[in-house]
C-alpha cells in the first residue's frame, strides 16, 4: 500500500481472474525480493506457521514492492491483523475461521472506523496519511481460511459475512480435521467443492491452497480464484535435491 493511485490486488480479484501467489514461510526478506522478480499477482508471508517477525514483514513488504503482499496472520487478533497491515500489506489471510461471526470480527480488525476498529498511526502511513487512509478503506483485503470440519459446516455463514473479500481453503488442515488423506481422498475433494459452492452462492471468490505448480495449474483450470504457484520450502528443497541428483548421476 505505497501508492494510493496504483492498481490493486482487489482490482484483479474483482475482475474475475485467478490470482497466482508465491507463498513464503522461511522468513527471509531477500527471498521476498527474489520472488517479486517473477512478478506473481501477490506474495504471501506466512506469519502463522512461518518464521516471520514484525521487522521481517516490514522489510519484505518494502523489498517486494510494487508486487502486493498479503500476510497470513498468526490468529484472528486485532494486534496481529493491525501490525500486518501497518507494515504495508495489502490484506490479511486469517486462519481457522469457523463462523460468520469470526469472519466479521476479522473484517472489523482490518478496517478503520466507521467500518471497523483498526487503530491508525503506522510509520508507513505517515508519509501520506490522507491517501493511505483512503486507499486502506477502499482496498484492504480480508481473506478467511476455512480449514476445519466446523468451518466446512458453516461455510455458507462464513461466505455471507459482511465485508469479507475471499475464502481460501486450507487443504492441509482441512484434511487433518476431516481425518482424510492429504490428496486423492474423495471426502476431502467433496468438502472443497462444498465450500466453493457455498462461496459461489454468496457471490464470493474462493481460492484453494496448492502445494506445487502442477496442482496450481489444475486448480486454475477448474476456475478457483486463488492458487499457490510456488512456496519457498518446496522450491528450495526441490532445487537442492535436483542439483545433487544431477551431480551424482541419478
Amino acid at each position: 500500500m505505497f501508492d494510493p493511485t496504483a492498481s490493486t490486488l482487489r482490482f484483479r480479484i474483482e475482475s474475475g481472474v485467478c490470482v497466482s501467489v508465491i507463498w513464503l514461510a522461511i522468513g527471509s526478506p531477500a527471498l521476498a525480493e527474489i520472488a517479486a522478480r517473477a512478478q506473481p499477482d501477490a506474495i504471501v508471508l506466512d506469519a502463522q506457521h512461518g518464521l516471520w517477525d514484525r521487522a521481517g514483514v516490514e522489510h519484505a513488504v518494502g523489498l517486494a514492492a510494487p508486487v502486493p503482499v498479503l500476510v497470513r496472520v498468526a490468529a484472528n487478533d486485532a494486534t496481529a491483523i493491525g501490525q500486518a497491515l501497518d507494515a504495508g500489506a495489502e490484506g490479511v489471510i486469517v486462519p481457522l475461521i469457523e463462523s460468520g461471526e469470526e469472519a466479521e470480527r476479522a473484517v472489523s480488525f482490518a478496517h478503520f472506523p466507521p467500518k471497523g476498529v483498526r487503530s491508525g498511526g503506522s510509520l508507513r502511513s505517515l508519509a501520506n496519511l490522507p491517501g493511505y487512509l483512503a486507499n486502506a478503506r477502499r482496498n484492504t483485503l480480508v481473506i478467511a481460511m476455512i480449514e476445519t470440519a466446523k468451518g466446512l459446516r458453516r461455510a455458507r455463514d462464513i461466505a455471507e459475512a459482511d465485508g469479507l473479500d475471499m475464502v481460501l481453503i486450507g487443504t492441509g488442515d482441512l484434511a487433518i480435521s476431516l481425518g482424510t488423506e492429504f490428496s486423492g481422498d474423495s471426502r476431502h475433494e467433496q468438502a472443497c467443492r462444498d465450500i466453493r459452492a457455498a462461496c459461489e452462492a454468496a457471490w464470493l471468490p474462493c481460492g484453494i491452497f496448492t502445494g506445487n505448480a502442477e496442482e496450481a495449474a489444475r486448480r486454475r483450470a477448474e476456475g478457483w480464484r486463488m492458487t499457490v504457484a510456488a512456496n519457498d520450502l518446496g522450491v528450495l528443497a526441490g532445487g537442492f535435491g535436483a542439483a545433487l541428483a544431477q551431480v551424482r548421476g541419478r
